[in-house]
């Protein structure tokens, strides 16, 4: 049942870019950064098999994508500003985000906001719902935009590179990634706690220092 699934999945999103062409790209780029599970693994390998066959450019098919990831992480940027926290608690679980995660995330976007969306972009699993606590701290949407944008671009360029280097066999990259996001996921976030916990604790000040 689950690889029919993911096979009308995969059906849905290349019928899509089929047709749309580099619409297709942004749209369904779009709905996965809005926190919608559709497979970046498939959507950008598959635009960079259809610049193997000519019908589009590489840059072109990442610039689509990043674009697409703006937009979709403005609809989960807003959810998260205009609901609030009890918001995301409620159905942050969805996509992986525990109440413990947004107290990390919000004091981490209170001293370290525009780096971490930049990064985060780059990253699979963490990327499709880092939009939430950016939200939450309201950090200015131009800046948020941007550094998506930046952020986005390279790993939507990397996935196309692929699909376009593999050709007829793109579409092998999609299990191969699906079997690394839950250990790159536990590592991402292991490393997480413990570079806030390190920065937040050194801040405040030294018991000689204490007056």
């Amino acid at each position: 049942m689950v690889t029919d699934l993911l096979k009308g999945i995969a059906a849905f999103i290349t019928a899509a870019i089929s047709s749309l062409g580099y619409f297709g790209v942004f749209l369904m780029m779009a709905i996965e950064s809005a926190a919608i599970p559709l497979p970046s693994e498939i959507i950008m390998p598959f635009s960079g098999y259809l610049a193997y066959r000519g019908d589009f450019t590489l840059h072109g098919a990442a610039f689509w994508g990043a674009a697409g990831c703006v937009l979709g992480s403005w609809a989960a940027y807003a959810a998260a500003a205009w609901g609030g926290r009890p918001f995301v608690e409620r159905y942050g679980r969805y996509v992986l985000v525990s109440r413990r995660d947004l107290d990390l995330a919000e004091r981490l976007f209170q001293r370290y906001g525009s780096p971490i969306i930049f990064f985060s972009r780059l990253l699979p699993v963490v990327r499709t719902f880092i939009s939430l606590p950016a939200g939450l701290a309201r950090m200015p949407l131009g800046r948020f935009s941007v550094y998506t944008f930046l952020g986005s671009y390279p790993f939507c360029y990397a996935l196309a590179y692929l699909g376009y280097t593999l050709g007829e066999h793109w579409h092998t990259l999609e299990s191969s990634f699906r079997k690394f996001d839950l250990l790159i996921g536990a590592l991402l976030a292991g490393a997480a706690v413990w570079w806030i916990r390190r920065h937040l604790t050194s801040g405040g000040p030294s018991p000689g220092e204490a007056c």
